[in-house]
């Protein structure tokens, strides 16, 4: 009964958030403009009916269409987000401009036409731009971090991460081999994958995670799950990944060297995980335990950044997360502040470098703004 309260609740408010943008644009792009008229008009209607189905894209039932309606809601969500954020944002100019007397000089009737035109034209123009930015294959940033005496022996040492492709409604077997293949050819001593793998069950999607098979590097290719493993059947996916060749890493961790210098690439399970298995619980401290005092380098594969408090007090020098996907798209990167200590990059806690992906595919709309994806090639170098 709860379910079907909040279910009631989301499309109630999806509705009215349509009224507002609809009495807020309309009446002022006027009838002297019927072709844009009519796009507004048809786009809220779009998104109205089509985005409730997109956030429901990953449990369709596998029926004719609904491949292509997944993607259509998809879309409509991206759309949606720009179409709001915007008259909003509009609306706030025109009362900063009503409160400063702008508006007169510039021509109240003037600003509030032509803002209201602007608002579809760049939700319009910025979906595109997003869709492209998250249908590419992602770039490659290199990250060098400093590490107070570094064994020479350790020097350039490199881990290609990736991190929260999100395998599932709109992202496919072809979009992961692309990124298989550009991992593979950077070379790296060893490859991440930290967590967000994918969004739904192996059953529906073994077929397109089978290209993390070809991961190759020297010192093996890791993994540790992410909160959307947990949605999705975790046990059932560490069971395939492990089929495919990755080794994950559940509060563990294995060790490899280099001349004479130990390093240690240690793993734990989701922040979250806890919540759907207690035996989950994300521990930093039993991820090292045991290790030989000769470890020069402790590195940490935690999906989410907030691991870090955590981390640092277990002594680790390094931790690799992802998670927040740098934001994706305006303005949900303000948020994210609220939840994670780190939205993306390099950063450090104590004596603990974290570094946060922007993410390597998307989860949601196929959507990027401002947040682009990324392949991170993370170097140690010496401090």
């Amino acid at each position: 009964m709860s379910a079907r309260r909040n279910l009631v609740v989301v499309f109630s408010l999806h509705f009215l958030l349509h009224v507002y943008i609809a009495v807020r644009l309309m009446p002022d792009i006027g009838t002297g403009r019927p072709g844009l008229l009519v796009l507004t008009a048809l786009l809220l209607l779009a998104t109205l009916l089509l985005a409730p189905v997109g956030l429901m894209s990953s449990s369709l039932r596998r029926r004719r269409w609904s491949e292509q309606l997944g993607w259509l809601g998809l879309l409509a969500m991206g759309l949606f987000s720009s179409f709001f954020v915007l008259t909003f944002l509009r609306d706030l100019v025109l009362l900063a401009a009503w409160l400063t007397g702008l508006s007169i000089g510039l021509g109240s009737a003037g600003l509030t036409h032509w803002s209201a035109i602007a608002v579809p034209l760049l939700a319009l123009a910025v979906t595109f731009i997003g869709f492209v930015n998250a249908r590419r294959v992602a770039r490659v940033v290199k990250v060098d971090v400093p590490i107070a005496g570094l064994p020479e022996a350790l020097h350039g040492y490199s881990i290609a991460q990736v991190s929260d492709i999100h395998v599932g409604p709109t992202i496919k077997r072809p979009y992961l081999e692309a990124i298989v293949n550009r991992v593979n050819a950077l070379g790296a001593d060893a490859i991440a994958v930290t967590g967000d793998l994918v969004d739904g069950s192996v059953q529906r999607l073994a077929a397109h995670t089978e290209p993390l098979g070809r991961l190759r590097a020297p010192d093996g290719v890791f993994f540790v799950t992410g909160n959307h493993e947990y949605y999705s059947g975790a046990e059932e996916w560490i069971a395939e990944v492990r089929r495919l060749g990755l080794t994950v890493l559940l509060n563990g961790h294995v060790l490899r060297w280099r001349g004479g210098a130990t390093l240690m690439i240690a793993g734990v399970t989701d922040y979250s995980a806890h919540h759907f298995n207690p035996a989950h619980r994300s521990d930093p401290t039993a991820a090292i335990a045991g290790a030989p005092p000769e470890v020069a380098v402790k590195i940490l594969l935690a999906h989410q950044p907030r691991s870090a408090p955590a981390a640092a007090g277990a002594g680790f020098d390094l931790q690799l997360s992802g998670h927040t996907h740098g934001g994706q798209f305006f303005p949900w990167n303000l948020f994210v502040p609220l939840q994670q200590p780190f939205v993306a990059g390099l950063h450090r806690t104590g004596r603990l470098w974290v570094y946060t992906s922007r993410g390597t595919g998307y989860w949601g709309p196929p959507k990027r703004f401002g947040a682009p994806s990324e392949i991170t090639l993370v170097r140690l170098v010496p401090g």
